[in-house]
């Protein structure tokens, strides 16, 4: 299984210009708001035209601008979750399950959705309208519904936005069940760093309608390749960078240098840490070990943020250098220390970053 997509599309506000392939899994696409995530679904999907490209699901070629080809909606064998469930509102559930299986006989469609019926724990739902249904049962039906037609391409936009905190990590959990059975590609939208995590091996990044990362989750959070990389996978501490020498960095905003234990890439434009990589020491003891002092605090359900500034007193403006994350285990153990606290940047966890 396999999906090649290489499209182009003008839209008022940017150009979409979208190149990635995948094979079998799930890919999570991430990106702000009018990033580009749900056009490059709907093009795929055939809901849109792209002014020009390829796109090509297991050899077959769904959309090619130079051959004429476009094949609709219905002939792509595409499964797609919207971000509203699109439900049919005067549709039972059942009839909204097997609305895809026009083209079975009726004993068929009627197997298939008893199946999917069990399968995503509707029973007893059958006949209730989607107004009668919560959101997370609603949320069922639409995804039984995009894999009844057993398709070999299932695009998720943003599933889980309509949901509380409490049934999205509920069915989290019953979706990675459903893609572990799944054996074509998924391609999931999210705006929701964590969920997307969770859910995908791989993950690419849109930005203004182009991709600015992709590979694999652990790695794309481990060294981001860029800066707007390692905002969107949630890095708080950025700062330009000036290289001073081979192993040596000026972090600008931070007003300090730090020594590394990479080679240097090219381009390097900015330098980054992860909130929790920050580590507080007792004495001075290896190098990129900085006094600092407490700017501002805020508390999270189980943890501290802390806004720290480096080499310097109070600044009256609330301003800060760094930002780190500990467990109130850890605050209220360090709470009551005396100014300056020192603060260690382990050069493992510091990240070096391009503009491109």
């Amino acid at each position: 299984m396999s999906l090649l997509v290489q499209i182009e599309k003008e839209l008022p506000q940017f150009n979409l210009s979208v190149s990635f392939e995948t094979n079998n899994g799930a890919l999570g696409i991430l990106g702000g708001s009018g990033a580009g995530k749900s056009m490059t679904l709907r093009c795929i999907a055939g809901l849109d035209t792209p002014t020009s490209g390829v796109i090509v699901l297991n050899g077959m070629s769904l959309f090619d601008s130079a051959k004429g080809i476009n094949l609709p909606a219905r002939d792509r064998n595409v499964g797609f979750l919207f971000q509203n469930y699109a439900l049919f509102p005067h549709f039972t559930v059942s009839e909204n399950i097997s609305f895809g299986l026009r083209s079975v006989t009726k004993a068929e469609s009627s197997r298939r959705t008893k199946e999917k019926i069990a399968s995503f724990h509707l029973k007893g739902l059958e006949d209730r309208l989607p107004h009668q249904l919560s959101g997370g049962q609603q949320q069922r039906v639409a995804l039984a519904r995009a894999t009844i037609m057993k398709p070999e391409l299932l695009l998720l936009d943003e599933p889980f936005s309509a949901l509380d905190n409490y049934l999205r990590s509920e069915l989290e959990k019953e979706l990675i069940e459903v893609l572990d059975g799944f054996e074509g590609t998924t391609l999931f939208v999210s705006h929701n760093l964590d969920e997307a995590y969770v859910v995908c091996q791989d993950l690419m990044i849109l930005d203004n309608g182009r991709k600015v990362a992709y590979g694999e989750k652990e790695e794309l959070f481990k060294n981001p390749p860029n800066y707007i990389a390692a905002k969107v996978t949630g890095c708080k501490n950025i700062s330009e960078a000036k290289v001073v020498t081979t192993d040596t960095i000026e972090a600008v905003d931070w007003g300090c240098s730090l020594r590394l234990t990479q080679s240097l890439p090219d381009n390097v434009s900015h330098i980054g840490i992860r909130a929790h990589h920050l580590t507080f020491l007792d004495d001075l003891g290896p190098e990129n070990v900085f006094p600092c002092r407490l700017s501002k605090i805020s508390e999270t359900p189980f943890g501290m943020n802390l806004y720290l500034t480096l080499n310097s007193l109070p600044d009256p403006t609330n301003s800060f250098h760094l930002q780190a994350e500990v467990f109130k285990e850890q605050w209220n153990i360090m709470k009551d220390r005396p100014f300056p606290w020192l603060v260690y940047l382990d050069p493992a966890h510091l990240f070096l970053m391009s503009n491109e």
